[in-house]
């Protein structure tokens, strides 16, 4: 997804939002000189020299390696006349194809724009490269006197060239990646613990709970503008709506739908906006967190009610029954709620969920199944009931659309039904 922040908008004083033509041309009129974040590039991206190595490849790891930044296709580098690009010679799907040939590991989250005046005359590419959390990115290519031999290096932008990273830089780029994952993961952990000590301490009888937690890859700063109060109810509203067309069942009422009795009045915490039934001791518990930075927190009863006393002859003795349908709906939810929250506030970058069942103490978590078109509620017999449910990860994209969604919400499903033993789909 395109930053909504750039070198563009700083010099030229804007706001944060899309990039326009009227951008680039400005700057380029204006002899915006080349840096670390922004390349002009007079022609469009070239094939692989002799199959071997790629102009493109290089330039788009550099960016990402650095700071991220723009490449911008159909200006002079030294004098920034726009001399425009044909667009219909313009093929994103090659250059990506080019970039995953020759860079390791992947560059997800790349943006191919292409800008074109209002009479069609002159025409820009630009070449979105967002900071990379995975970098250092090789570039990979035939060394020269041996055309089998692959050989690797690691660009990155020093000031408006490229350069070529030394050993000594390569290998504090790699500590520095692993500092960003494991600090990445510790803020996971954190607010998964952080859900389960708000939703589990004050259950009124012991339950299994879903517990999702959603954060960009690159969240928000604090400088950015916080929520507003107004906008959290519209946008559960929203991901609700966006979560029930993901699916095709009606069996399961998704847990933000059971946030209206609250949804008016969100309650504030910190640097974020609290939605919780739990106060209420009515109905399924509920509690979800909208954060300022991007992430968001969703916790859901997922026992209560799940099994009539005469669907089974030994309800007691089942241990803590888990509500598949309500496993189901609560992923579609979560992925959507983080989906809208992201969008709304221009994340740009993926957002990683982690998703898991548990209990305050570990005892045996029993299915629970709708069969015969939901006239019927039971207890597999082949099921598994484990102890402890391992979490399980999905990636998505503010820019993805519902089949996107649709797929990580039933992947998530999915990893989380495999450790029952059972199948289901959404």
């Amino acid at each position: 997804m395109a930053r909504s922040w750039t070198r563009l908008h700083e010099h030229l004083g804007t706001p944060p939002g899309p990039l326009t033509f009227d951008m680039v041309k400005q700057a380029a009129d204006a002899n915006l000189a080349e840096s670390d974040d922004l390349d002009w590039k007079e022609q469009l991206p070239q094939p692989p020299r002799e199959g071997r190595w790629n102009e493109l490849a290089k330039d788009v790891a550099a960016m990402a390696n650095t700071r991220g930044g723009l490449l911008i296709y159909g200006v002079t580098d030294k004098t920034t006349v726009p001399v425009g690009i044909d667009p219909d010679e313009v093929d994103p799907q090659r250059y990506a194809q080019w970039i995953r040939n020759h860079v390791q590991p992947y560059l997800p989250d790349l943006t191919f724009t292409t800008l074109t005046s209002p009479d069609g005359q002159l025409s820009f590419l630009v070449i979105d490269v967002p900071a990379s959390s995975m970098a250092p990115h090789h570039v990979y290519g035939t060394a020269a006197k041996d055309k089998d031999q692959q050989a690797a290096v690691v660009p990155y932008r020093d000031r408006d060239h490229t350069a070529w990273m030394a050993e000594h830089q390569i290998e504090r780029a790699y500590r520095e990646r692993f500092t960003r994952t494991q600090h990445a993961q510790d803020e996971t952990d954190r607010l998964l613990t952080h859900a389960l000590d708000n939703s589990l301490v004050d259950q009124a009888e012991p339950s299994a709970w879903f517990v999702a937690v959603a954060r960009p890859e690159r969240p928000l700063p604090r400088t950015a503008p916080p929520l507003a109060r107004e906008k959290a109810p519209d946008l559960c509203a929203t991901a609700r709506a966006r979560s029930q067309h993901l699916t095709r069942s009606r069996l399961a009422m998704g847990p933000l739908t059971g946030l209206d009795v609250v949804m008016s009045n969100p309650r504030p915490g910190l640097r974020r906006w609290v939605f919780s039934t739990l106060p209420l001791r009515i109905g399924r518990e509920i509690y979800t967190e909208l954060h300022h930075d991007g992430s968001t927190v969703l916790a859901v009863n997922l026992s209560w009610k799940a099994l009539r006393a005469d669907d089974a002859a030994d309800p007691a003795g089942n241990g803590i029954l888990v509500d598949t349908d309500i496993v189901g709906a609560s992923c579609r939810d979560a992925l959507a709620l983080a989906h809208e929250l992201a969008r709304h506030l221009g994340v740009d970058s993926s957002v990683n969920v982690t998703a898991t069942i548990t209990t305050i103490e570990p005892t045996h978590l029993t299915p629970v199944i709708t069969e015969y078109g939901g006239s019927f509620r039971s207890i597999p017999d082949h099921a598994h009931r484990p102890r402890r449910i391992q979490p399980v990860t999905a990636l998505i994209s503010p820019a993805g659309e519902d089949d996107h969604l649709r797929a990580s919400a039933q992947e998530t499903f999915t990893d989380l039904m495999h450790q029952f033993g059972i199948t289901a789909h959404l």
